[in-house]
């Protein structure tokens, strides 16, 4: 019951909802961002891209757990969001997901929008066709072999990864700009 009124919201319309709250909130900062914000270096240890071989920019990265972490600069969080969102697309599609090597930052801030923007419109067609039933079914990631996680975990996780991520970059954003003030 919702103010003395019975919800009738489907689960994927719910998590729809929450997707599209999350994205809204993401286009404020996707919207102001300014093309020196993406590789600005917040601190003198941080991760961020760098232009590699044949044209690719490629992000920093260790395996191991590092302690501290490096902060990370808008670029490298625009990367993130990419790489999780591309890999979990494909698993959703039943393609074989990419390696994390094979996701690249597509080299300014302007082409980084386009590509997280065009991303959402990939995640809302896999949406979109999903069923109860689709949700029910195991999550093929982040939780390989985790029969106890569903779908439906699935499109909750990435909309806390994304939210995460979101509030991130326009954290980032705002202490560029007190900064330089």
């Amino acid at each position: 019951m919702c103010q003395d009124r019975p919800v009738s919201v489907s689960r994927r319309d719910l998590l729809r909802w929450q997707f599209d709250l999350t994205w809204s909130l993401f286009e404020l900062h996707l919207e102001q961002l300014k093309p020196e914000d993406f590789l600005w270096e917040p601190a003198p240890h941080h991760w961020t891209v760098r232009p590699g071989g044949e044209g690719a920019w490629l992000p920093d990265w260790d395996e191991a757990e590092l302690d501290p972490v490096p902060v990370p600069t808008v670029g490298w969080l625009s990367w993130h969001i990419g790489w999780w969102w591309s890999v979990t697309i494909d698993h959703a599609r039943g393609r074989t997901p990419r390696e994390r090597v094979e996701i690249t930052w597509p080299g300014d801030g302007e082409a980084a929008v386009a590509w997280l923007r065009g991303l959402r419109e990939e995640w809302l067609a896999v949406l979109d066709r999903l069923s109860d039933t689709d949700l029910d079914a195991v999550a093929p990631f982040p939780w390989p072999a985790d029969p106890g996680m569903t779908v439906a975990h699935m499109l909750a996780w990435v909309n806390a990864e994304l939210m995460k991520n979101a509030a991130e970059i326009g954290q980032l954003r705002l202490v560029r700009a007190a900064s330089a003030a």
